[in-house]
């Protein structure tokens, strides 16, 4: 059951906006592709986009420790290449790309840098599972989540909240699998795609910080789940869906009123709106490619763009 008006959900066709171009393709082993695509040669595994102030899209390629700058004439640049898994990005105010990097843990990239620079590499001496995924929330707080290799048979996943006093907090523990992360649209509830588990978890921050009550808000189904998160003003959250060909839209009941289809290709792992728009972007991970949609709403103010 999709909604309470048992009605199946408005489907909007997304569009191929641009695909890694032919000469940054590699298809080959690699120790990343051996541990999630076993022995598959893969070319890319594009994630986490995020849009800077000059409407430059930024993506990583996290099998092959890239960054990539799409400019505004879609023109790719590589931005960085290190030893790395760089995961979820996310702008900071000051320009700067904070990267959730599956082996070097949280990473800064500063503009006109070519190398990322540790934030953190570990907690209280004992490093990360591997880091996935990252928000900022209004006042500049990063949240992000420590996945690796969880699921259900090892369900010890966290999120963790970096303030901007330098305090690491561990909000939420216990997750099987926390991926995608993200903030409502005043602040006071946080969802985590919880990929092996397949399902979008909500709870309500309360105002000394911690998490309660936190509850399965939406249930889906597939090979893989939920994976990047993002939302509209009007409160709405995009869940982009790793094995499902597409991206849910749910209102604030965890009702889905719209699913934006992919053209080609079922791995759309991460969703962005371009910022002060209703235009959504979406990696497409298996063609390496990403795709465009509009959306009944614009996205939430950023914290980068704030």
């Amino acid at each position: 059951m999709w909604n309470m008006t048992f009605s199946p959900p408005h489907v909007i066709q997304a569009r191929v906006l641009t695909r890694l171009p032919d000469a940054f393709r590699r298809k080959v082993r690699s120790e990343w592709g051996d541990a999630n695509k076993p022995g598959e040669p893969i070319e890319s595994f594009l994630e986490g986009p995020s849009f800077d102030r000059a409407g430059n899209l930024y993506v990583t390629d996290s099998p092959f420790g890239r960054i990539f700058r799409i400019s505004p004439r879609l023109d790719w640049t590589l931005a960085a290449e290190y030893d790395g898994w760089p995961n979820g990005i996310a702008i900071h105010q000051d320009g700067s790309l904070w990267i959730a990097d599956y082996r070097r843990g949280l990473l800064r990239l500063e503009p006109r840098k070519k190398e990322p620079q540790p934030i953190l590499a570990r907690r209280n001496s004992e490093s990360f599972r591997g880091l996935n995924d990252l928000t900022f929330d209004a006042q500049g707080n990063c949240y992000f989540t420590d996945q690796g290799q969880t699921g259900l048979h090892d369900p010890t996943g966290r999120v963790f909240r970096l303030r901007t006093t330098g305090e690491l907090q561990v909000v939420l523990s216990g997750i099987p699998s926390p991926n995608g992360i993200a903030l409502n649209a005043n602040g006071r509830a946080l969802w985590v795609a919880v990929t092996r588990a397949n399902q979008v978890w909500r709870g309500p921050l309360l105002a000394d910080g911690s998490v309660s009550k936190v509850g399965a808000f939406r249930t889906f189904f597939g090979t893989s789940g939920p994976d990047g998160l993002a939302v509209d003003v009007e409160n709405r959250l995009v869940v982009a869906h790793a094995s499902l060909g597409g991206a849910f839209v749910l209102n604030n009941r965890g009702e889905v009123t719209h699913f934006v289809k992919s053209p080609g290709g079922s791995t759309v792992t991460n969703v962005a709106f371009r910022p002060g728009t209703s235009s959504l972007v979406l990696t497409e991970s298996e063609a390496g490619a990403v795709l465009e949609a509009e959306l009944p709403a614009p996205g939430a103010p950023l914290f980068s763009h704030a």
